[in-house]
């Protein structure tokens, strides 16, 4: 199950507390204090891995705690610190602090990020630093700190080279199927994808770039209709957009029009969207033999666009190499 939000409280582990003892042994009958030390509480990390795809994790569990330390021994032993808390997280994936206004503390985007979101509570000192000249037999320690809390969100925003938007059922799933070994869900009906699907696009002489299926958008998805902004955010993630255009939908509607929808709704959830490189790709061409209705498409939008058939594999190929090359152009251009 695809989860891509989460919510719950991290507490890093409470320090422990100093131990009170004093010195016995034969023949000293009055020996100093010898309390040692309590143990630190574990911290909290995030770090983002690349070996899991999913919040689900941390869909049903309210609270995440490190070890707490152990207290102090006589003889001058410290406690034994509490363990560190570390949670994997999918890369892509924001932390927000819910107590701060949902304050964005950090972007997990690089693998292998390692970041302290709570500090363990110190450990208490034990009585033999509180002894004195002229308090030699000190019968008081020091508490451990308790450790820090937060309630956090988690968000997932997938990070892929390409992403496909485009109405439902313009072919996006087939595409990606064709493209990679991903097997997203295809049917003839709306919303067949109702999560995102990664896939690896494998090119001659070890060549790749990662694909991304984003479930279908409609007119008033930035405000909520049909699957709504639950998806538009992964779209900020990727490095290219591939518009897929049906030239043939089913319900008759105007593939230029769709276009113009996907469009607006792209920049009224944000004008970033808006500047991201954009290749546009009319598919189902082999309904149209003659060419004559992806000439007047191409005349209407006065841009340029690649023409293929998913379902046939025509211009599948020729497209990937494409893609690559442009993904090879954002990279350069980020960098």
């Amino acid at each position: 199950m695809f989860i891509d939000e989460a919510k719950f409280r991290v507490r890093a582990g409470n320090g422990g507390d100093g131990c009170i003892s004093f010195r016995r042994e034969k023949f000293i009958p009055k020996g100093g204090p010898n309390g040692g030390d309590g143990g630190d509480g574990g911290d909290v990390y995030f770090v983002a891995s690349e070996d899991t795809d999913t919040l689900l994790d941390f869909s049903g569990r309210a609270i995440w705690q490190a070890q707490n330390g152990q207290p102090g021994l006589g003889s001058n032993c410290s406690g034994i610190d509490g363990e560190d808390l570390i949670l994997k997280v999918p890369v892509g994936t924001q932390i927000y602090d819910m107590d701060l206004d949902e304050l964005l503390l950090q972007d997990m985007s690089k693998p292998g990020l390692k970041v302290k979101i709570c500090r363990g509570g110190r450990g208490g000192k034990g009585n033999q630093h509180f002894a004195t000249s002229t308090r030699q037999a000190p019968k008081f320690a020091q508490k451990g700190q308790e450790g820090k809390e937060r309630n956090l969100k988690l968000v997932l925003k997938l990070i892929a080279d390409v992403g496909l938007v485009g109405l439902p059922n313009a072919g996006k799933s087939t595409l990606l199927s064709r493209c990679s070994s991903a097997r997203p869900k295809i049917a003839d009906y709306p919303f067949t994808t109702l999560e995102p699907v990664l896939g690896i696009v494998e090119l001659s002489d070890y060549r790749r770039f990662v694909m991304a299926d984003l479930p279908g958008l409609i007119e008033g998805a930035h405000d909520g209709a049909g699957l709504g902004i639950d998806f538009l955010k992964h779209i900020e993630r990727t490095r290219l957009i591939v518009h897929i255009l049906d030239i043939m939908p089913m319900d008759e509607t105007d593939p230029v029009d769709n276009y113009k929808k996907i469009r607006k709704e792209l920049l009224s959830y944000s004008k970033a969207l808006g500047k991201k490189k954009e290749l546009i790709v009319l598919n189902k061409a082999d309904l149209d033999p003659d060419g004559e209705i992806q000439k007047d498409i191409r005349k209407r939008l006065r841009k340029k666009v690649h023409t293929i058939s998913a379902a046939t594999g025509k211009g599948i190929k020729e497209l990937s190499e494409s893609l690559f090359k442009l993904v090879q152009e954002q990279k350069a251009a980020q960098e």
